[in-house]
């Protein structure tokens, strides 16, 4: 599905006559934030003394468990104050809530809104990075040890969810821009990828419960905050690949050496993290760049589209290029 200004803007007033469920006076209003996977919306009462975020959910793509389990952990995640992320607000109607547009249910959940701000590439972002390095390993470990409630059930992020013909973010293939040249490259590159995935293994210590989708725009940071948000795409995956999110659209810039050095450094002051797993790291990188460049082809209508879309299938060839070369 594909939305549009007018179905944005239909869901944004069917929100704002149902934020009674979320105990928002009269008078309050709804504004879109974001569009991606699914759409964010600010709702705030006149006086600007109420705030919440609410995250409407692209249909068919998460199941009523999946979410329920997201929230689950999140909740697990707060009540251990293991990682910082704003609070689930419960409507009236539960946790997840719907709401009905043009014949199409949507689920709904409400967040506490969290001031702050998306770091900025270039802007001291190394140490913003150490932080993180250190956030991810906490919630790692947390993971690990973590007693999944029953009925637990999340994605699972392997090779084939991830790169193949009917991945979860589609087809590779499909991206626009896509030369033979560059469909060699790249085929050729997940080759290379599926022989070191093989020999790294996906043990207990190296797969489990992930963010898996760390980017600068699920940061939020004000003053030495940091706050980790959105894990709708949370699942079960290399707890490396967590490091590859957090370069999203951005794996060809110099700064990117030196990020890893400060990621890796914070992680190894919480937890472990051997020198096999940061061999690891480049594949990972090229994993995701390859999911992404998939994700953009399914997602033209979105801001991340205009954002990062042109030429992001010619820059994959060339990180393909590089890491067949020993380069990345």
């Amino acid at each position: 599905m594909i939305y549009t200004d007018a179905l944005i803007e239909a869901i944004r007033q069917r929100l704002e006559e149902s934020l009674a469920n979320w105990r928002l006076p009269p008078g309050s209003s709804v504004k879109p934030l974001t569009v991606s996977e699914n759409i964010t919306y600010l709702a705030q009462s006149a006086d600007n003394s109420q705030r919440l975020i609410l995250r409407l959910h692209r249909p068919n793509y998460h199941q009523p468990g999946e979410i329920e389990s997201e929230l689950a952990w999140i909740e697990a995640l707060r009540a251990s104050n293991a990682v910082d992320t704003p609070a689930i607000v419960e409507g009236e109607a539960g946790r997840v809530c719907s709401v009905q547009v043009d014949g199409q249910s949507y689920a709904v959940v409400g967040f506490d809104f969290v001031p702050g701000r998306e770091p900025n590439v270039g802007e001291d972002l190394p140490r913003w990075f150490e932080q993180l390095g250190a956030v991810t390993a906490t919630l790692h470990q947390h993971s690990r040890q973590w007693p999944r409630p029953e009925g637990f059930v999340r994605k699972e992020w392997n090779l084939h969810t991830m790169l193949s013909a009917d991945a979860h973010w589609g087809d590779w293939r499909s991206a626009e821009g896509l030369d033979g040249e560059s469909e060699g490259l790249i085929a050729t590159a997940i080759d290379k990828i599926a022989e070191r995935i093989t020999a790294y293994g996906d043990g207990a210590e190296r797969f489990g419960l992930v963010h898996a989708d760390l980017r600068l725009a699920n940061l939020l940071v004000e003053g030495e905050r940091l706050s980790v948000i959105d894990f709708d795409d949370c699942g079960i995956s290399w707890f490396a690949y967590d490091f590859a999110a957090a370069i999203s659209f951005y794996e060809l810039d110099p700064s990117i050496p030196e990020l890893q050095q400060a990621w890796v450094k914070g992680y190894r002051s919480k937890a472990d993290f051997s020198a096999e797993d940061e061999t690891m790291l480049s594949t990972f990188i090229m994993i995701r760049r390859i999911m992404l460049t998939a994700w953009l082809a399914q997602h033209s209508e979105s801001g991340t589209y205009a954002e990062f879309g042109e030429g992001y299938t010619a820059g994959t060839a060339t990180l393909a290029r590089r890491y067949l070369e020993g380069e990345l």
